[in-house]
């Protein structure tokens, strides 16, 4: 089963060239601003529910609107992604994207807010699928864990940079200023994009004359997508059942002040932003799947700590928080590394944007399956939220099943090609 792995492990010391750090470099810049997006909604909830008055139900309304519009334009956009220049296609995206946050940081009202996050999941919803398309496009399979990592520290990045920052303009302006700080950090990127990104565009010649539909059904209907694209499924519900609560858990059943928030979010990033590219490197030389076998563990021991927390000292929750982020990475870093090999070049952009699609229609179901799951007590605190750490137990455990079979449908097929 490991052998798949085994085969690309002795190659992994190969050395990036100067141009591949540079993409390397500006993909993880670009997924910085798309997930700090999405991220600043965690922190920010214990802020935007009082000042919109809005229940946990109506803000879960809130953060799975971006995930529900994300996934409809990835279903909308994959019969296309693969006829385009990846560059084209990103720069137009990521403008929309760019628009639709600051909406979000001009809202007054619930209802603006909930259509701002629905442009904004139309555009930032498709930005991913094209940025690891590119990835693939432009890095070997043995090199593909290490750009893997790299990208994945805009996660950790955004915990270290960007949330204690919008916390900080929030608690001394108002919840408004973390969307137009997005918007002007990702303007950067935007520009460096359409200056010095060279075109990606050897996909299209590999392309069949079949339209946009035939394309899109194509990928759908082949069976070596199915089983990565139900593996997709499942590890989004994690993040998002738990990070849009997990700001008020931390403030009203773990006792940590709204002014304490940036230090877990700020270390926490600090731990995970070199955690990924070693991850990256192990799964590199080890192999994808001891990697994640051991993320799933972890994953799962420190969800089920986490949910079930009383209230403990600050430097529990940071404990907590930077192990169960391990255990996460572990897991998304090397599934993405070797989900990359799934499906053909030519039809990357399709399978890329349809798995981000239900990506995003998974995550707004987790989000408001959470939603229902738990409520605030007459005290203010969270109830209900070990329910949620048991669900993404055991979609943790399923994901491991179908990755197993994904990586002996890779093995086989690299079999029979030899």
């Amino acid at each position: 089963m490991l052998a798949l792995d085994k085969k690309t492990a002795n190659t992994a010391t190969v050395p990036f060239t100067g141009y591949q750090k540079f993409v390397a470099g500006l993909l993880a810049f670009l997924q910085f601003a798309v997930i700090l997006d999405f991220m600043v909604m965690s922190p920010l909830g214990a802020v935007i529910m009082p000042s919109l008055g809005i229940s946990p139900a109506r803000f879960g309304i809130v953060v799975s609107a971006y995930a529900f519009s994300a996934g409809l334009s990835g279903l909308l956009a994959a019969g296309f992604a693969d006829r385009f220049d990846r560059k084209k296609l990103l720069l137009f995206f990521y403008a929309g994207f760019l628009c639709g946050t600051l909406w979000c940081g001009l809202a007054r009202s619930f209802e603006a807010m909930l259509a701002a996050r629905i442009v904004t999941g139309l555009f930032g919803g498709v930005i991913g699928s094209v940025l690891l398309a590119i990835a693939t496009d432009l890095f070997a399979p043995n090199l593909r864990g290490r750009v893997m990592g790299i990208i994945q520290t805009a996660f950790a990045a955004s915990q270290v940079m960007g949330i204690p920052v919008a916390l900080y303009l929030s608690n001394h302006f108002s919840w408004h200023a973390p969307f137009f700080l997005i918007v002007g950090i990702g303007a950067i990127g935007g520009v460096v994009l359409a200056w010095r990104l060279q075109p990606v565009d050897a996909h299209l010649e590999g392309q069949s004359r079949s339209n946009a539909l035939q394309h899109l059904v194509a990928t759908v209907t082949d069976r070596r997508h199915l089983p990565a694209l139900a593996t997709t499924c499942l590890l989004a519900t994690g993040g998002f059942m738990l990070m849009p609560f997990s700001s008020v858990f931390t403030v009203n059943n773990l006792g940590i002040g709204l002014d304490r928030l940036p230090t877990i979010y700020l270390i926490t990033g600090l731990c995970t932003i070199f955690v990924g590219p070693l991850i990256g490197k192990l799964a590199d030389r080890f192999g994808k799947m001891p990697v994640f076998y051991f993320g799933t563990a972890v994953t799962i021991v420190m969800v089920l700590t986490y949910t079930h927390l009383p209230p403990v000292p600050l430097p529990v929750v940071i404990a907590v928080n930077v192990v169960m982020f391990l255990g996460i990475f572990s897991r998304m870093i090397p599934y993405q590394a070797l989900a990359a090999s799934v499906p053909e070049q030519h039809m990357r952009g399709s399978f890329n944007a349809i798995s981000a699609s239900l990506q995003q229609l998974s995550g707004g179901l987790a989000a408001i399956i959470a939603g229902h799951l738990v409520s605030t007590g007459a005290n203010g605190k969270l109830q209900g939220f070990p329910h949620v750490g048991y669900v993404v137990v055991g979609t943790t455990l399923v994901a491991a099943f179908l990755v197993t079979q994904v990586n002996k449908e890779l093995q086989g097929r690299q079999a029979a090609a030899a």
